[in-house]
């Protein structure tokens, strides 16, 4: 693989979230790497104790008019993720508008990093710019369930409503090319997709005992038939929480993706992406079992609120291992690949 990436979204010092968790693994895939930074944080807020600034619009495009001028704007690959406000979040809009108008080709992955688990966390003024501004220029979106909900105003809960909020952003919306990271895998939803796609078997002690669905919607190009190729496959819910795991996820979609490829070209960039993805989640549990038990304390609300050392003990715990594990991010185990949906919008 060869090209550059304009990657713009958070930096922390220590860690792996934003950048961190993008910018090696694109380099590792071949790829020269723009980061431009949303955030300058000690650490990620998952924390709870961290220090930093934001950036400002004023200060991002005094960074890309210095680019333009010197003739930097080389990308051919455009990865936005975590912005903290909507000032920033236009400023990063008009740079990409700007960029698309050129005569080079760009792909846009848009990764809207607005929240999770039901809750908001940026500024509520940075919707309607995702939706208005910069949906419409992406190439393909990355959006968790909550953000699908707060893009498209549909609840999800059902197979009825994953259709309509697919169908939306498609045809609404303008997006070619969509996955939606991680869907809850309720009951009504597993009963669906048991006949495309099934759980893998779970004999390691590291898996949840749930799982979670990816799904793929390439729009289609036939004036008549279905909306988009869909894809799916179910994924098991490793046990604890990891931060970062969006941004790195986005980050190798993006890089395998090759959109001139057909009608498979996106599910078997997000194969590649989810395989890649489990294999050094795995391992960063494991290495997190390894350590000493008052340094890996379980996930427990309540009990960080009376301890605030026992959270950062926790997150420290489990920070990604991306360095640690390149040779997966080279070379990604494939045993299960996503499966064709074909009677998904039946």
């Amino acid at each position: 693989m060869s090209g550059r990436v304009l990657s713009i979204q958070s930096h922390v010092v220590s860690g792996y979230v934003g950048n961190k968790a993008a910018t090696f693994p694109l380099q590792v895939l071949g790829y020269d790497v723009d980061a431009v930074n949303t955030v300058q944080y000690s650490n990620h807020a998952g924390y709870r104790r961290f220090a930093g600034t934001n950036s400002q619009a004023t200060e991002l495009d005094s960074i890309f008019e210095a680019m333009k001028k010197n003739g930097l704007f080389r990308a051919n690959r455009i990865l936005t993720g975590y912005v903290p406000n909507a000032s920033s979040l236009q400023s990063i809009a008009n740079l990409i508008k700007w960029m698309c108008s050129g005569e080079n080709e760009i792909m846009y992955l848009l990764d809207p990093v607005m929240g999770d688990d039901g809750r908001l966390y940026v500024s509520p003024d940075v919707v309607p710019v995702y939706r208005d501004v910069l949906l419409p220029l992406a190439t393909v979106i990355t959006p968790n369930w909550f953000e699908v909900e707060i893009l498209t105003g549909i609840k999800i809960t059902t197979m009825a409503s994953i259709k309509s909020a697919v169908e939306k952003l498609h045809s609404v919306h303008g997006v070619p090319h969509v996955v939606i990271s991680s869907l809850p895998l309720t009951a009504e939803l597993e009963a669906e997709v048991a006949a495309v796609t099934r759980p893998a078997a779970r004999s390691n002690s590291a898996y949840s005992g749930d799982n979670l669905l990816c799904i793929t919607s390439s729009a289609s190009a036939a004036k008549e038939g279905p909306v988009s190729n869909v894809h799916a496959i179910c994924i098991p819910r490793i046990k604890g929480y990891y931060s970062g795991v969006g941004d790195l996820f986005s980050a190798l979609v993006l890089a395998h993706f090759r959109p001139t490829e057909g009608s498979e070209a996106l599910s078997d960039a997000t194969t590649l992406a989810l395989s890649t993805i489990q294999e050094i989640l795995l391992r960063t549990y494991e290495h997190c079992e390894s350590l000493a038990e008052e340094e890996r304390p379980p996930t427990d609300d309540e009990a960080d609120a009376a301890d605030a050392e026992r959270r950062v003990r926790r997150m420290r715990a489990r920070e990604l291992r991306i360095i640690q594990n390149m040779e997966c991010i080279r070379n990604p185990p494939r045993e299960r690949c996503m499966a064709r949906w074909t009677g998904f919008w039946d």
